[in-house]
């Protein structure tokens, strides 16, 4: 297999060189090259500014990071166009290893005390991908999401770390969005905002064995933001365990019109620890109460079963299920559940939801 070597194009791991350039001189190269090849990072740390890698390539490419590459300190930098790595148009790629660190602390600073900032730079994105392998990358302190995952397709990401603090605004962990067919597995996130959340389009999705928190948990939401949304479908999370998060599993949407769905999600075989809202549908979300003209989401909720969750909920109501007024939830079922709070029964609340329940299922049942 070639392989090209980013430092022999001039990139140096000192941390302190732009090797930006270099980068995608190795890119260029290996995208051309008939026969599979390598992108290859060795040890070392590399400054590195906004990284478009174009695709479509004649070849699978390999991008193998052994080192650690960093964003410059002023934010401003990448924070501009929204990406600071990005993969566009690139079918059969795989990324393995490695550590980036986008050093967001400065950006969160400027966005919590109200000033001007950019948009601010999501860290690693796949847009218009299919074939996608990322293993084994250690992701901190994005600036805005770490990893995102648009208009593509069988996406397998495995044994991932990501970290930013939990006070950090905007700072999911895996964000999905108008994609099929991806697999998230293995994995322990620690952020600032949802650890994985699954937007509109989502479909076919598997997550398991995912450590999250500090976070916001695993959100399929927030979705109505518009009328004609794509709808979210056939999902599963499972054997997954939540630490200290704002939510365990969630789906929300905003309270206002939309010709969008969710149905056929599994949540299973879930721990929840000292979690604030351990299993919750939010179908009322209208921060500040603007933007939302009737007060009640036009997204239909079905098909979707909350099974084998366990553990300890920070609140009285461990499991609320809020349903729209207009759309009612269906087909939900809830079986084998038990949610305790400061060593007690929890509380459950129910409205506009239809289902059923199996086994115990504590707090009491209120479908």
């Amino acid at each position: 297999m070639p392989s090209f070597n980013v430092q022999r194009y001039g990139a140096r791991g000192d941390g302190r060189t732009d090797s930006t350039k270099p980068f995608l001189t190795a890119w260029s190269l290996a995208c051309r090259s008939r026969a599979r090849a390598m992108v290859y990072i060795p040890r070392g740390t590399y400054l590195v500014r906004n990284l478009v890698f174009w695709g479509p390539c004649k070849s699978h490419i390999t991008f193998k990071i052994d080192g650690t590459l960093v964003a410059p300190s002023n934010y401003w930098s990448i924070g501009n166009s929204g990406y600071w790595i990005l993969f566009a148009k690139v079918n059969r790629i795989s990324v393995s290893g490695g550590t980036i660190d986008a050093r967001g602390a400065g950006y969160w600073s400027c966005r919590k005390n109200g000033g001007h900032c950019p948009q601010g730079a999501r860290s690693m994105s796949f847009s218009w991908c299919n074939n996608v392998r990322l293993s084994g990358l250690t992701s901190l302190n994005s600036q805005n999401m770490h990893v995102t995952v648009h208009h593509s397709s069988n996406v397998r990401i495995q044994n991932i770390r990501i970290r930013a603090p939990s006070g950090s605004p905007n700072t999911d962990g895996i964000h999905v969005q108008s994609s099929s067919g991806v697999t998230i597995s293995g994995g322990t996130i620690a952020t600032g905002d949802d650890c994985i959340a699954l937007s509109q389009g989502s479909r076919n999705i598997w997550i398991e064995r995912v450590n999250c928190g500090p976070g916001h948990g695993i959100s399929i939401g927030s979705l109505g933001d518009y009328v004609n949304e794509e709808g979210v479908q056939n999902v599963t999370v499972t054997s997954s365990v939540f630490t200290k998060t704002q939510n365990g599993v969630r789906i929300k949407t905003w309270a206002r019109p939309s010709r969008g769905f969710v149905r056929n999600v599994v949540f299973r075989n879930l721990i929840m620890r000292n979690v604030d809202n351990p299993v919750i549908i939010d179908q009322n979300y209208c921060p500040n109460g603007r933007g939302c003209p009737r007060q009640s989401s036009g997204v239909k909720i079905s098909g979707v079963t909350f099974a084998n969750i366990k553990g300890t909920s920070t609140t009285p109501i461990a499991m609320k299920l809020d349903c729209s007024r207009s759309n009612h939830c269906t087909g939900i079922r809830l079986q084998d559940i038990r949610l305790t709070y400061m060593r007690r029964s929890s509380a459950s609340y129910c409205r506009n939801v239809h289902g059923r329940r199996s086994g115990v299922v504590i707090p009491r049942n209120c479908l």
